[in-house]
């Protein structure tokens, strides 16, 4: 797959052809900027402006600021409409993996499993279930897909957005943004850009290079741009010293005047810093409110220091993409009913297809059902309580999810004796009542509504050791009760948003009830306990549960006793991660590293199971039997990830970021001003060095490399052939399953530098790749397309694309570690 070109997009490039044959002669690759510096401001079309000459000032300005919705459905944002002039309301519902809202929705895989299946139409399924289901659900705008690159193994968010690489990223995003709106939804890409953390991202100012920022991080957004995305979403962040939503060099210089967009431009909720700046800037929209986009903006016409043709041209850019959708004149289609059987169709299809095996020794997997007794253990919590999904906006309300262990017990059917075992407790056990004084019933205490409940006594503990505290509560999270121990408050509130973006799977208990964490060392003796809990309108059901050395030990024990009893062990592991915070490590959290090592001590046949949100350092890898990254994989995730362990279908998926050996060795290691910022302020000075094209520079050796997946069966690459075609590079090479099962390959096509660019280069960059499906002992030839923009570099002084002209090395491989045949090929300007 090469580059993702739409038909619009190809009407920009013919009008751009003076431009572009100007450029033929130096080299320069300039697709739409005489276009749109023709028509900056083209009209909207005669329905648009008619309403636009009828909108009052008040009525233009509540078009461009979120609202109250009196009818939600618990959506994202609102916006009224004006009904005197027939303009409906639009509501905005975020979604990368799914609908959010209060109702029920199939709960897809988290994006960055679905990119590990190295399928756009695949992607485009994907869109296609959320841009029905939107509808089918009330809603009009999606915000998503997320397609910031993924810069830092640290960032929150990474496990809603796609890629290390900009080729993968943009050809997926386009794909599923058309998906998306071919069902009538409106999509927003988004977080435009250099959003590529959660830490300080409100504030934060992300110093980058031009080239840097064109070859890496914007590429995705121009590929969405070209598959017609009906909005963009700013970012929180600063770019090069001005807020993304009140940046012109991104908004206007390169958002519409080069690519040619013709959307609207909203911000991150929140993300608004100005009202006369912004607009001007090229921001049309506040969310969730008119703080300033409301009376502010009002205020800013009247007195004059705003034109009035500013207000109108954003009316005009939210109301023409409202008319391309048929919002306007009733021709957009009904809302369909929602059809979850077959989205959850599509969800198991994706997570089956991005389940991406990273190590399997000793015929480990697929597992056998044993004849002779022994069994499977399955050990950890995540393989009795579903990971569905990440914290934040992806969360998802799924029609269902069923256990890793339901699925396992079911599959083995009578033929095996399938144990569990918890080994890792992420909800505490019971407070010893011989502990409190006085004691009270740490294991659900009861507060009536209107009543307030005090505890004032002590805790007495009888060796030095670290204490985990969780509490769990039925209230909202600002009311939850306070908890002082020696006088510290246990579980203060989060500033701003953080109480909402606590995680995806740890911050509700099987009876769902909210939990918050606090982990200290307590010294042996007596502790003062204070406890105040108000009922509040509804009352107030609080436990107060510990974890310890001693209750972890003991865990660990009994997985152990279960591993021994085991032929085969299931290990489940989880990292669990939201929007609005950042990881601090790459290593599993808890105390799930001591258990993986006494567990594969007591069984080497192993399997690892990670849940994790983004790359995860693992010393314990060379003692398992096999390592199973399936990410959060969505309501059918048990389902899937049991036919992968059993072989009931080939693990499909590949890395689409390079997994780093631990916390030391990867690009943004070790250097503050990098990530996470020093003084507010961050430098991507590793440029165009990201992910895999860092450690080939840098000759580091990554735990898995970008691209990397195992099969079940063996594939070989022979006969590579490149030739240049004026266009791009045709690569051509055979593929051949060398074993006896079916499987999957995704043989991946990477260029070398130009010899004729006096500009920074990668080692090689991704060109192309393809998914195929090979019976044992199919051989297939195939022809991989590499387009001129990958063979091109970004210019700071021309400010353009450059083709990367002389004899370029090509490589075909399995991976960007794993490249089995060379060639090579002339570029010609």
């Amino acid at each position: 797959m090469t580059d993702t070109v739409s038909r619009r997009s190809a009407l920009r490039l013919l009008g751009g052809a003076i431009a572009v044959a100007s450029a033929a002669t130096t080299g320069l690759v300039s697709p739409s900027h005489a276009y749109a510096q023709a028509r900056p401001e083209a009209g909207a079309g005669p329905r648009v402006e008619g309403l636009l000459a009828k909108l009052t000032l008040d009525e233009k300005i509540s078009l461009l600021h979120g609202a109250t919705d009196p009818n939600s459905l618990g959506q994202a944002g609102y916006i009224p409409g004006v009904p005197r002039l027939k303009i409906p309301p639009l509501r905005l519902t975020d979604g990368p993996a799914g609908v959010r809202v209060t109702a029920h929705a199939t709960a897809l895989p988290a994006p960055v499993l679905l990119a590990s299946a190295f399928d756009p139409g695949l992607a485009r399924r994907y869109g296609q279930v959320v841009g029905r289901e939107g509808r089918a659900l009330g809603q009009d705008v999606l915000l998503s897909p997320m397609v910031n690159l993924i810069r830092t193994p640290y960032a929150g968010r990474n496990f809603e957005t796609l890629s290390e690489d900009p080729l993968l990223a943009g050809d997926l995003v386009a794909a599923e943004i058309k998906g998306i709106q071919g069902e009538g939804l409106i999509a927003t890409v988004k977080h435009f850009a250099m959003n590529n953390q959660e830490k300080d991202r409100d504030s934060i100012d992300v110093r980058v290079d031009e080239q840097t920022m064109h070859e890496i991080e914007l590429r995705g957004f121009e590929a969405a741009v070209g598959a017609g995305t009906g909005a963009v979403m700013g970012a929180y962040n600063r770019v090069n010293g001005t807020f993304a939503c009140e940046n012109k060099a991104l908004l206007t210089d390169i958002l519409r005047g080069r690519w040619g967009f013709d959307g609207w431009v909203m911000t991150d909720w929140f993300a608004a810093h100005s009202t006369v700046a912004a607009i001007t800037a090229g921001l049309d929209m506040e969310m969730p409110d008119g703080t300033y986009f409301g009376a502010p903006l009002k205020s800013a016409v009247q007195n004059g220091s705003l034109p009035e043709r500013y207000v109108d041209r954003a009316v005009r850019r939210i109301l023409g993409v409202m008319d391309r959708f048929g919002l306007l004149d009733g021709s957009v289609p009904p809302r369909p009913a929602r059809d979850a059987k077959a989205g959850a169709a599509v969800a198991l299809e994706v997570a089956k297809a991005g389940a991406t095996l990273l190590r399997n020794e000793h015929g480990t997997l697929p597992l056998t059902l044993p004849t002779g007794g022994g069994g499977i253990a399955v050990i950890g919590p995540t393989g009795t309580l579903p990971f569905v999904s990440g914290g934040g906006s992806a969360h998802v309300v799924p029609d269902h999810a069923d256990s890793p262990l339901y699925a396992i017990r079911a599959r083995a059917g009578s033929r095996a004796r399938v144990t569990y075992a918890l080994g890792e407790d992420l909800f505490g056990k019971a407070v010893p009542a011989s502990s409190l004084t006085p004691a009270f019933d740490s294991e659900g205490q009861r507060v009536d509504a209107g009543k307030t409940w005090e505890y004032d006594g002590s805790l007495v503990v009888t060796e030095s050791d670290e204490w985990t505290f969780v509490l769990h509560f039925s209230s909202a999270p600002t009311a939850r009760p306070k908890v002082l121990l020696d006088g510290e408050e246990l579980f203060p509130l989060a500033a701003g948003y953080g109480e909402y973006f606590s995680g995806g799977l740890v911050s509700v208990d099987p009876d769902g009830l909210s939990v918050r964490r606090k982990t200290l060392t307590l010294a042996k003796g007596t502790h003062t306990l204070k406890i105040t809990a108000e009922g509040g309108d509804a009352g107030l059901l609080f436990r107060l549960r510990r974890i310890t050395g001693e209750t972890r030990a003991q865990d660990v024990a009994e997985a152990v006793t279960a591993a021994r009893a085991a032929r085969s062990v299931v290990l489940f592991a989880y990292e669990d991660a939201t929007e609005g915070l950042d990881r601090t490590t790459l290593e599993l959290p808890g105390n799930q590293t001591k258990l993986i090592d006494a567990v594969t001590a007591a069984n080497p046949r192993t399997t690892v199971v990670l849940n994790t949100s983004s790359s995860t350092s693992m010393p314990w890898a060379a003692k398992t039997g096999a390592v199973l990254q399936m990410y959060y994989p969505g309501q059918e995730g048990a389902a899937a990830t049991t036919a992968v362990l059993f072989g009931d279908c080939d693990p499909g998926g590949r890395l689409t970021q390079s997994f780093p050996v631990d916390d030391a060795h990867h690009p943004v290691a070790g250097d503050p001003l990098r990530y996470p910022g020093v003084n507010g302020t961050e430098e991507y000075s590793e440029g165009i060095h990201v992910g895999y094209r860092w450690y080939d520079a840098e000759s580091v050796r990554p735990l898995y490399p970008f691209g990397h997946g195992l099969s079940y069966t063996s594939f070989s690459y022979e006969d590579a052939s490149a030739r240049w075609n004026g266009h791009g590079l045709d690569v051509t090479f055979t593929v051949r399953n060398t074993g006896r099962r079916d499987g999957v390959a995704v043989p991946q096509v990477y260029v070398g530098r130009s010899p004729d660019l006096q500009l920074d280069q990668a080692v090689r960059v991704l060109g192309g790749y393809r998914r195929l499906a090979l019976r044992g002992g199919e051989r297939r030839r195939v022809t991989v397309r590499v387009a001129a923009r990958t063979l091109s570099s970004w210019d700071a002084k021309r400010h353009a694309w450059v083709l990367g002209s002389g004899r370029r090395a090509v490589w075909v491989g399995a991976s960007a570690g794993d490249l089995r045949v060379r060639t090579s090929a002339e570029v010609k300007r």
